[in-house]
C-alpha cells in the first residue's frame, strides 16, 4: 500500500548543499505528518526534524539553521534542504510518515511513524 522512496542522495562537499526528495503514494490519512531521519556510521538513528499536513516544521537542535524540510501537495513528496553541510552529516538517510500531530509543539519521536523509506546515503567530504 503505502510506498515511500527517497533519492537525491549522494556525495557533497563540505559547505555544500543537497536536496534529498521522497515520493510518497497510497498514504491514507487525511493529515499527516512527514519526517526525515538518519543514522550515521557506527551511530543510533537520530531525528533530523518533521513537517506536518498544516506546514508546520520542527527540527533538531543538530540542524536548526542550516536544514529546512518542505513538501508538495500534489502526489505528496516531502523535500530536505541541506546547507552549511559537514562531515558529521554523513548519514543515511529515511523519510518517514505517520498520523497528524502538532510538529511545532513537538517533534514527533519514530515511534509515532508508521511507515518509512529505504533510505538515501549522503557522504561529505572534506
Amino acid at each position: 500500500q503505502v510506498q515511500m522512496v527517497e533519492s537525491g542522495g549522494g556525495s557533497v562537499q563540505a559547505g555544500g548543499s543537497l536536496k534529498l526528495s521522497c515520493e510518497v503514494s497510497g498514504l491514507m490519512y487525511p493529515r499527516y505528518v512527514l519526517g526525515w531521519f538518519r543514522r550515521a556510521p557506527g551511530k543510533e538513528r537520530e531525528g533530523v526534524g518533521a513537517i506536518d499536513s498544516d506546514g508546520a516544521t520542527n527540527y533538531d537542535d543538530s540542524v536548526k539553521g542550516r536544514f529546512a524540510i518542505s513538501q508538495d501537495f500534489g502526489k505528496i513528496t516531502l523535500y530536505l534542504h541541506m546547507n552549511n553541510m559537514s562531515v558529521e552529516d554523513t548519514a543515511m538517510y529515511y523519510c518517514a510518515a505517520g498520523p497528524y500531530m502538532p510538529v511545532s509543539v513537538t517533534l514527533p519521536p519514530p515511534t509515532w511513524y508508521n511507515y518509512w523509506g529505504q533510505g538515501t546515503q549522503v557522504v561529505v567530504s572534506s
